[in-house]
């Protein structure tokens, strides 16, 4: 009895958690209110967005897409600025997601620990991503139906805890998907290659898409790389081979989703398989 009641609960509050998330006047939305998840809509001519202290790009056609990261508070603001002057704030209840804790032990120290002398290697790499994470192109690839870039199991999910040889480390941020080395990867949506690297510390051979309006998506530990920055690319093309480059276990897929440097759970994307 106490596991339906708390179902029911469960099940009561995400209704109210949609109810209280209507969009404003002249603004029309669907998505996941939640952490992770991903909203996109529509806004009258002369409307401006922004979420927190960001704002959110709106397209010529009304366009824009916004998203709430792993750790994202229980409520986030909207503000909304109408073509006559008018403004309002509408405040959005985001919903809690659990999270599990994964312990990987064994690992040589250089890998949980990097040594000081690939620190300044680490911070130039760090910048490269960021910059192709921060570009803002009208493009709307992401609206297309998303597939899988990669065939295999789910080895590693969005949000998970790692604690590293006892450590704790920064959450998972991506969908790992297990796969022998040499396995096709593909692009799950069409977009522009803004980072295609066969060596970077981390996370090897690495690829960055942008699918447009700040949505963009990542490819690490990649045995080999096919792509090249500036090529575009579509849904189901070929733009690398799974590996184990980098720091990694294993031979695997990591794929990482974000809107700018908000991070994306890519798994609620996807059709079941």
């Amino acid at each position: 009895m106490m596991r339906w009641l708390a179902v029911l609960l469960m099940l009561l509050s995400g209704a109210a958690l949609a109810q209280s998330n209507q969009p404003p006047a002249g603004v029309n939305w669907q998505g996941d209110f939640s952490q992770g998840g991903l909203v996109i809509g529509m806004a009258q001519p002369g409307i401006t967005l922004k979420l927190g202290e960001r704002p959110v790009p709106v397209a010529k056609d009304g366009r824009f897409v916004f998203g709430f990261g792993r750790d994202e508070p229980a409520t986030v603001t909207l503000a909304v600025s109408h073509s006559g002057g008018q403004s309002e704030a509408r405040v959005l209840q985001i919903a809690p997601q659990k999270y599990d804790i994964q312990r990987i032990d064994g690992l040589p120290p250089a890998q949980v620990t990097p040594p000081p002398a690939v620190l300044e290697r680490i911070k130039r790499e760090n910048a490269q991503i960021a910059a192709a994470r921060q570009r803002n192109t009208p493009r709307q690839d992401f609206l297309q139906t998303w597939i899988w870039p990669a065939k295999g199991p789910v080895s590693g999910v969005y949000g998970s805890q790692r604690i590293l040889n006892g450590e704790p480390r920064t959450p998972h941020f991506g969908l790992d998907i297990a796969a022998p080395t040499g396995s096709p990867v593909v692009a799950p949506v069409d977009g522009e290659v803004t980072l295609a690297e066969k060596d970077i510390y981390f996370t090897g051979g690495t690829i960055i898409i942008d699918h447009g309006m700040g949505i963009n998506s990542a490819y690490s530990h990649l045995h080999s790389v096919s792509v090249k920055v500036g090529q575009r690319v579509k849904q189901g093309e070929q733009i690398g081979t799974v590996g184990a480059t980098g720091r990694a276990t294993g031979p695997h897929l990591d794929w990482r989703l974000n809107w700018f440097d908000v991070r994306l759970d890519p798994q609620r994307l996807l059709p079941k398989e």
